[in-house]
């Protein structure tokens, strides 16, 4: 097994068994839980595959600051041509069971870049709690509101775009035309000038906001 699968494996198992081993039920429920889902690039290649222009994914090391920072931390590495949709309602599956055992709402984050943002967003879509934290980051563009109808943003929303990146913008457009209820809402955009390739980095740019939101802090101070 390969030390990203191997990684991966622990991350998976131990979301699955965080209730019954290596913590007390209490505990568990009291700590905030992550949700992280990787861009296309990383969901196509291997973790040592470099993009010609951006560089490395930099999973490992985005995984490790969320879990440093004491979240509960589910991701894994996706197959290749994942679908978006049956992929979210599995996440939705998992969340509703960790609201069953008594993890507010609150306490659980929904973070994605790029193509894992638009799974993101497809949570948000299905979930349709209001209290649930969100981040999208660069996964909107303007002609999502005529080619992806059927999103429409509910919780506690946040979205991280950088001004060089054509492929992820403003998505105020979104926000208000999605019926359903968002308690907060609030973005970012960032001026790094590495375009999409920010998101490959496990940068404190938008990883650190990432945290506070994550952490109930809705004004990012």
């Amino acid at each position: 097994m390969s030390k990203t699968h191997n990684s991966v494996f622990i991350l998976f198992f131990m979301f699955f068994s965080i209730f019954s081993f290596g913590q007390s039920k209490t505990k568990s429920i009291e700590q905030a839980y992550i949700f992280f889902f990787h861009n296309k690039f990383f969901e196509e290649n291997d973790l040592y595959t470099k993009h010609p222009e951006y560089g490395k994914v930099e999973y490992n090391e985005i995984i490790k600051s969320f879990k440093n920072a004491n979240f509960i931390v589910y991701s894994e590495k996706r197959s290749k041509d994942t679908n978006a949709y049956k992929y979210a309602k599995k996440v939705v599956a998992q969340i509703n069971i960790l609201i069953r055992k008594g993890v507010k709402p609150n306490k659980i984050t929904v973070i994605g870049t790029s193509k894992g943002g638009y799974i993101a967003q497809y949570v948000s879509t299905y979930l349709a709690n209001p209290d649930v934290n969100f981040v999208f980051i660069g996964c909107f563009q303007e002609t999502d509101i005529k080619e992806i109808p059927d999103i429409n943003y509910c919780g506690n929303i946040l979205t991280i775009y950088e001004k060089s990146d054509i492929y992820g913008v403003s998505a105020i457009k979104r926000k208000e035309t999605s019926k359903l209820k968002i308690n907060h809402f609030k973005e970012i955009e960032l001026n790094t000038g590495l375009k999409h390739g920010f998101l490959y980095k496990a940068s404190d740019d938008w990883i650190v906001p990432c945290k506070k939101w994550a952490n109930g802090n809705y004004q990012l101070k």
